[in-house]
């Protein structure tokens, strides 16, 4: 048993330090650029025995006393292949995330666990020589475990005092290489960080730990300010009213106020809400993108364009919590996936329903994806119009039906009775891997399932549903927003890829003129505008600016990953787990020149960070009469 698990420990620090030194040499000019390998490496071995100790520990203590016995040693032979496989599977899977997402596996691995049709159709479709050499790797990896630790001899045991000394010198040996440190806090992942380059950062984990150390972390995705440090809750209102521009609200709804619209149109207009999966300005030709988007080009020369837009985060329900319900980014999961954000909590629809408005989601996919249909069908909105509604799709993929498909269903509810109006929100579903859109719709550059193709169907289908539109009668009555949830596989070597979070967003329709708007402005300004543009004056929570008025923009916010980034114009501030809050001067797209301290916009960055969590813990982010009244 002795020998059993040291060939275990062995085995899994080859493992480990084999497949971190594969990723350091695939990885080598962002490793080079930033101060060479040793850090991986030699964080990277403590982190490793961390693991070891954690998972070899309890057949570690046992083997003084249970060495010779036959059960024993075949349990831990169980134990030890079931472990193996399991680092094994996680380390395997690294490099395809890495591609996606820019990190090792983290918490999004844990959010896809829960879809597995969805993601095993992905993987089918999309990544087959991948999944076929994955599963020969793990019967590779199954039949060297078995080989490794199942046949395993008896020891014989030491003698009574040797074993309890044994044991207690095993134990400490655990006990250290499990806090990795001899300091305060135990080793983790914001120790073993080394330089501002995110995914660099998780190189000196292995993937199993970054997956458990993110389930652990759950438990403290609603606490901001442990993270970030904390402000008086006066202090905190104070800073997110003036930056906003709001007065004071009621002590319960510290940001409820007014807002008198800028136009106001005979009857209340229809609002479009048009959220497009993955597309960032990369993309986008008429923001300096790879001109992939001759459609979208050509509607941004014809309405309100917004050339310095910026997403809040990386995940599509991200942006959706920003578009639809005006909520800022924290360090917390979206709101669409929040226990207490399930009803009650406030939207668009929730408003618009004061004003007579009927609402729909219209989705290609399957809505109980990322909890959509609960958090839609609970706050407001009166239909959902997802896959399973969809009569004869033209194509349907992975994901779900085509945007045509998506873009024809919306076509066909705004064509119904005008006597109501309407908001309609459509989520678009084909820019997303594997790629999958009808043939024969656009002129292919090479391998059809690309990113790039599939951006080019996207814009296409944007093309082909605005002509519609403009022929149709409810195109005067009618304020539509064109705007991205994200953009695709965000990365970089900063702290917060700045370039990576540029989306389009465009306004155009009934009462919207041409323009080109270079302010920098956030996904959160939007519903606040679009509430003045479709003639709505009412009372709301939301903190986003209406840039109808003048004087109002110039600042974003966005969340990635552990760091909280506030741009205000050209200066960003970035918040990191227990440290001081850096600045940058930003110049497009990627140069970040450090400037000192700068203590008024790090308050203003942090009270951002800290107020939707203090918005959702009280209750703070709804109408009045939607409000829960807590007993006590």
């Amino acid at each position: 048993m002795f020998t059993q698990i040291g060939i275990f420990i062995l085995a899994l620090l080859i493992l480990l330090t084999g497949s971190r030194l594969l990723l350091t040499l695939w990885l080598w000019p962002r490793v080079k650029a930033a101060g060479g390998p040793w850090p991986i490496l030699r964080w990277g071995l403590r982190i490793d025995l961390n693991q070891v100790a954690m998972w070899a520990g309890v057949p570690a203590l046992l083997a003084p006393w249970l060495a010779d016995q036959p059960g024993a040693i075949l349990a831990a032979g169980i134990w030890l292949q079931i472990v193996w496989l399991l680092f094994v599977l996680l380390e395997i899977s690294t490099p395809q995330f890495i591609q996606e997402y820019d990190s090792r596996p983290n918490r999004l691995y844990l959010d896809y666990l829960k879809y597995p049709k969805e993601v095993f159709g992905m993987l089918w479709k999309g990544y087959k020589p991948v999944l076929a050499a994955a599963v020969i790797v793990l019967t590779l990896a199954a039949w060297l475990g078995h080989v490794l630790f199942a046949n395993a001899t008896p020891d014989p045991l030491p003698a009574w005092p040797w074993r309890i000394v044994l044991t207690f010198v095993i134990g400490a040996a655990i006990i250290l290489a499990i806090r990795g440190s001899l300091g305060h806090r135990p080793i983790n992942p914001a120790s073993v960080a080394w330089c501002g380059d995110s995914l660099l950062n998780t190189l000196p984990l292995n993937s199993l730990y970054s997956v458990l150390f993110a389930l652990y972390a759950i438990k403290n995705e609603r606490s901001a300010a442990d993270v970030y440090g904390d402000l008086p809750d006066d202090t905190l209102h104070t800073i997110i009213r003036e930056q906003a521009g709001i007065p004071p609200g009621p002590p319960e709804l510290p940001t409820l106020h007014p807002q008198p619209a800028s136009q106001r149109p005979a009857r209340p207009r229809n609002l479009v809400l048009i959220v497009e999966e993955s597309l960032g300005a990369q993309y986008v030709g008429n923001l300096g993108g790879a001109g992939l988007t001759p459609c979208l080009d050509t509607l941004a020369a014809t309405g309100w364009n917004f050339t310095r837009a910026y997403a809040t985060g990386t995940r599509s329900v991200r942006g959706l919590e920003a578009v639809t319900a005006g909520f800022p980014p924290t360090l917390s999961d979206a709101a669409l996936r929040l226990t207490d954000a399930q009803s009650h909590f406030f939207t668009l629809a929730q408003l618009l329903r004061r004003h007579g408005y009927r609402s729909r989601f219209i989705y290609g996919g399957e809505a109980h994806f990322d909890n959509m249909k609960s958090f839609f069908l609970g706050n407001g909105f009166d239909e959902l119009h997802d896959l399973p509604t969809f009569e004869s799709p033209a194509f349907v993929g992975t994901w779900g039906a085509s945007d045509e498909d998506m873009f024809d269903k919306l076509h066909a509810l705004l064509s119904q009775s005008r006597d109501q109006p309407t908001l309609h929100l459509a989520f678009s579903v084909t820019n997303h891997t594997p790629w999958e859109y009808p043939a024969g719709r656009i002129p292919v550059d090479g391998n059809p399932a690309t990113v790039q193709n599939s951006v080019r169907y996207a814009d296409w289908a944007i093309g082909r549903f605005f002509e519609q539109a403009r022929a149709s009668d409810y195109w005067r009555d009618t304020v539509f927003l064109i705007v991205a949830d994200h953009d695709a596989r965000v990365g970089g070597a900063q702290r917060i890829p700045l370039r990576h979070f540029h989306i389009p967003a465009l306004i155009l329709g009934a009462g919207v003129e041409p323009r080109q708007d270079s302010r920098v402005i956030s996904q959160i300004d939007l519903p606040t505008t679009l509430l003045s543009l479709i003639g709505i004056d009412d009372a709301h929570p939301m903190i986003g600016h209406d840039l109808t008025r003048p004087g109002t923009g110039g600042r974003a916010m966005m969340q990635y990953e552990d760091h909280y980034g506030y741009l205000r114009e050209d200066t960003l501030a970035v918040l990191e787990p227990h440290q001081a809050p850096i600045f940058f001067r930003y110049a497009a797209p990627d140069t970040y020149t450090p400037l000192d301290t700068d203590p008024e916009l790090g308050r203003i960055a942090l009270a951002h960070a800290l107020w939707p969590t203090w918005a959702y813990r009280h209750q703070a982010h709804t109408l009045p009469e939607l409000r829960r009244v807590t007993p006590g």
